[in-house]
């Protein structure tokens, strides 16, 4: 395993792309948590508002950079061939899509590990000049925060599961753009569609099995009752599409010609 470890880590290090996507990943996290926070305003005591997810708003963004390295890291090599010297240097193909995962989870948790604090930081700042103040009932955000701090490692955590979702997506669907496709409308596509069905039921059904309106109650640190899902199942969710797609695709690269 570590050899191919070792290959993955090389092509995702050499390679242009990898690595200008991560950093988008990271300055397009930040950049839209820090225009979310500046929307928002708190004028008088007690005005609401989540200070924790509106700094981590910004992830709805991020997580779609994370979505396209994933799927270039396999689809890339089905477009250019060469998959057939991945595979010939290592025919155990679930491992080379095991290795695969682990390489890009850990580069993703890295990318994701500078953008959420840093999305917390920012829209914190914003979010105290714009009145969310302790006189307002909106302490300063703080990592010492059990919530805080459940949302900050939940949302590096749910971006290191999105990039695992498109991994498996990608080595089912091999092509680069339908791949793309199909995860951006698994992701952006189902909330909006809530927005339209009038059934509570099915608007609550379908936020409940989407994998970004309920992987991202993790981010969520008040009114917990009236969420879908509780945090970490929400979180859940979204850890069965990614297991679900990657088994898929490691059952269809061993049974198919590459």
């Amino acid at each position: 395993m570590r050899p191919v470890l070792h290959a993955e880590w090389t092509k995702m290090r050499t390679v242009a792309g990898p690595p200008w996507l991560l950093l988008g990943m990271i300055a397009a996290t930040v950049a839209l948590s820090a225009g979310a926070a500046s929307t928002a305003s708190c004028g008088f005591a007690g005005c609401g508002g989540d200070m924790t997810r509106l700094s981590l708003g910004g992830v709805q963004l991020g997580q779609a950079l994370a979505a396209v390295l994933a799927v270039r890291v396999i689809s890339g090599e089905h477009s250019t061939g060469m998959i057939r010297t991945t595979l010939m240097a290592m025919p155990r193909r679930v491992t080379v899509l095991a290795a695969k995962a682990v390489t890009l989870a850990g580069a993703v948790a890295v990318a994701g590990a500078i953008a959420v604090p840093g999305s917390l930081l920012a829209g914190g700042l914003i979010l105290l000049r714009n009145g969310f103040t302790a006189a307002h009932g909106h302490p300063a955000l703080s990592l010492a925060d059990g919530p805080t701090l459940r949302a900050t490692a939940g949302s590096i955590l749910y971006l290191v599961l999105i990039a695992l979702l498109s991994l498996g997506i990608a080595a089912v669907v091999r092509d680069s753009a339908t791949s793309i496709g199909i995860v951006l409308g698994l992701l952006y596509l189902l909330p909006m569609l809530t927005q339209v069905i009038g059934d509570p039921h099915w608007r609550r059904l379908l936020q409940q099995i989407g994998p970004m309106s309920a992987g991202l109650t993790i981010q969520v640190t008040t009114d917990l009752p009236s969420l879908p899902l509780s945090p970490w199942a929400g979180l859940g969710v979204t850890a069965g599409w990614a297991a679900a797609a990657l088994m898929a695709g490691g059952l269809l690269l061993r049974s198919r010609d590459a």
